[in-house]
């Protein structure tokens, strides 16, 4: 039941002089400390954002010969608002959206479910490539894909017959409004594809398609990346042509391209880490981060030795009295003890003026009463009996003790 701190400390620990480390060089430890877990946890929430996406894929980050990065710098130069789209909330965005899947394995569903009455286009597949080990983000042809990866992609909501073949460098045949020139040089070899309700909108010299709408839906499909990849971005031609295709897919009131990469696994999600470094929640990180910084502060800068608690009981007789005493006035009975006080003041009077014996009750108080005094016993002692608080108690009790002073001389 004591709270006594050790006093004494380690034998053969220096005492008052320098520890193993200045207080300085602590601060810097813990600063450096805290600023790099700090640092961390922001890493942590806003890695996925941070990627820069060339990995070699056919996506709109990559500067590969099979992405589309340099479709993306050529629209944002042009003025036609190009955005990446990392979030999949953000794929039902009105204007037109660019699909990019890498493989017919890919799960188009979700994408192309809140792409329902929305300019959507979807670059099918075309090649197989390996890391370019000299250059980062680079590739390296190793074959075509083949027309079965291609055809999966769509499939099975729609079937799409995917062929492979020479282009003789003919080039492609536009069949839309004369103001969309897409005049593409074709590629080699050309892939393209046909399907039931599909509206040819470029093809190639023999009429199979290369650019078509999915029937009356605004969904088009691109069989050829290599009409708008990297590669394809090679030519001033292919560049033009490439421009004018987005614009003729755009519909007449949109200011931006929407480009897709959560298909090709560069999409983000929020998570309870980034809310925090995000408003709202950002001011309550705020807070919490000064009241932490505050109580660090308290324990640095205060002053003095700490102080040495005292018992919680104390020993002797007095801090035996003062327990009772705080026990009583705790529990509210001190006003009832006025009249053991004037019966132990009477038991003492007995003694210390040698009443006789035989005295008892009413011939006692009488007795008591004749002795000298400035009050009678009897008046005191009912004072002190009928007192209903604490101050009239005081007053009674300080008067009973008068009492027995003047009558003690």
């Amino acid at each position: 039941m004591s709270d006594v701190a050790a006093s004494a400390g380690i034998a053969g620990a220096p005492v008052g002089g320098d520890g193993a480390f200045r207080p300085r060089t602590v601060a810097l430890m813990i600063a450096v400390g805290l600023i790099g877990f700090v640092g961390m946890l922001i890493v942590g929430a806003y890695a996925p954002d941070l990627r820069s996406g060339r990995n070699g894929g056919a996506h709109a980050l990559s500067n590969a010969a099979t992405g589309y990065a340099g479709l993306v710098a050529l629209a944002e130069a042009t003025g036609r608002s190009p955005r990446i789209v990392r979030d999949k909330r953000l794929l039902d965005a009105p204007e037109l959206l660019v699909l990019t899947p890498e493989s017919g394995f890919v799960d188009m569903s979700e994408a192309l479910g809140q792409r329902t009455g929305k300019p959507t286009l979807v670059i099918l597949p075309k090649w197989l490539t390996t890391p370019d080990r000299e250059t980062a983000g680079w590739v390296n042809y190793v074959d075509l894909a083949g027309r079965d990866n291609a055809e999966r992609v769509l499939a099975p909501a729609d079937k799409l017959k995917v062929t492979i073949g020479p282009s003789h460098g003919r080039p492609l045949v536009p069949r839309v409004a004369r103001e969309y020139g897409m005049r593409f040089p074709a590629p080699k070899p050309l892939q393209t594809f046909a399907g039931a309700s599909v509206e040819p909108l470029v093809t190639d010299a023999d009429g199979r398609i290369v650019l078509g709408q999915l029937g009356d839906r605004p969904v088009y499909v691109l069989s050829d990346p290599d009409l708008l990849d990297n590669r394809g971005m090679a030519s001033e031609a292919g560049a033009r042509a490439a421009l004018e295709l987005l614009d003729y897919l755009q519909p007449n009131d949109a200011d931006a391209v929407y480009f897709d990469v959560t298909l090709n696994g560069l999409g983000h999600s929020s998570s309870p880490l980034k809310l925090a470094f995000s408003p709202p929640f950002l001011a309550m990180t705020l807070a919490i981060a000064a009241a932490l910084l505050l109580v660090g502060w308290q324990a640095v800068a205060r002053f003095g030795a700490p102080r040495i608690r005292p018992r919680a009981i104390a020993f002797g007789k007095a801090a035996l009295v003062d327990n009772a005493a705080a026990l009583v006035r705790r529990a509210g009975r001190e006003a009832t003890l006025g009249s053991r006080y004037a019966q132990v003041i009477r038991e003492r009077a007995v003694v210390a003026f040698g009443v006789p014996a035989k005295l008892r009750d009413a011939a006692l108080d009488q007795y008591l009463d004749r002795l000298r005094g400035r009050g009678r016993f009897t008046d005191l002692a009912a004072a002190a009996t009928q007192a209903q608080d604490r101050r009239a108690l005081v007053d009674a009790a300080q008067a009973l003790h008068q009492w027995t002073k003047e009558t003690n001389r």
